[in-house]
Parts: structure tokens; sequence; C-alpha cells
């Protein structure tokens, strides 16, 4: 039993430190697992913004919930980012893949300002979500001016 435990528990060891990019069968499933995360980031950024911006009414739960899914989302498509994923149908420059470690800077400092804005927006005050919003908008906006073919 034992010898079965630690057989299972190397093969999770294993499995979890598989590059992320094996859980793509082609690069075309990655590229597509990519722009859905995305697009689903965006839409919810976006009912964000409505609210920040004075476009929407402010919605304290609507917030936290949108938040709380742009948040959890912008963690997905960097694993989606793998070799053979700069070619196809895709809006990402070579930049990505020629100047990585600035484009995981940029990611990283996006993440970084998606959790402020989620915190914001879990606070029940349109005033903090304002605040928040502007910081994680031009972060995003970072990223496609620098990253992304328009």
């Amino acid at each position: 039993m034992t010898f079965a435990k630690n057989c299972a528990g190397a093969m999770i060891l294993a499995a979890m430190c598989l590059p992320a990019q094996a859980q793509f069968a082609k690069p075309e499933d990655a590229i597509k697992y990519r722009k859905a995360s995305f697009t689903v980031m965006s839409a919810h950024f976006s009912r964000l913004g409505a609210m920040a911006n004075g476009r929407a009414p402010y919605d304290a739960k609507a917030a936290a919930d949108n938040a709380d899914v742009v948040a959890t989302l912008s963690k997905l498509p960097w694993a989606a980012f793998g070799e053979g994923t700069d070619k196809g149908d895709t809006r990402a420059k070579p930049e990505i893949w020629k100047e990585a470690a600035k484009y995981k800077d940029a990611a990283d400092k996006m993440q970084a300002e998606i959790m402020k804005l989620n915190t914001a927006a879990k606070a029940g005050n349109i005033d903090a979500l304002k605040v928040a919003f502007g910081p994680a908008a031009a972060s995003c906006k970072a990223c496609h001016d620098n990253f992304r073919k328009d």
C-alpha cells in the first residue's frame, strides 16, 4: 500500500512538473484556449469598466462577481503561449517570444493590478473600484500596445 501511494504521489508530482504546453494537443488548441480566456476576461472586465466610468449603474455584488471572474481568468492564458503558438490564427506579436522576460513582467504586472481591482471591488465602494480600475486597465493596454497585433 505504501509503495502504491508513493508511486501515485510520484506520478502526480511528475505530471505537475510537465511543461504547461503539454496540456494542448496542437498549437492551434493553445491559441484557441488563450483567445477564449482573453475574450471572456475582457467581457467581465468591460462590465467593471462600465461601472467605474459611469456608463452602467454601480452594483456592488455584480462588481465583486465580475472581479472574481477576471481574477481567475487572469491566470489562465499564459500557459498557452508555448512553442509553435506564434503562427496561425493569432494576434500575438513575435515580441512575446523574442522578449519573453519583458512579456512575463507585463503579464505579472497585469495580474497584480487585477488582484488589486478584485480587492477594491469586494470593498463594495464605487470610489475604490474607480481608483483600482485605471491602473488595471493601463496594465492591459500596455500588453496590447507592445505584444498584440491590431
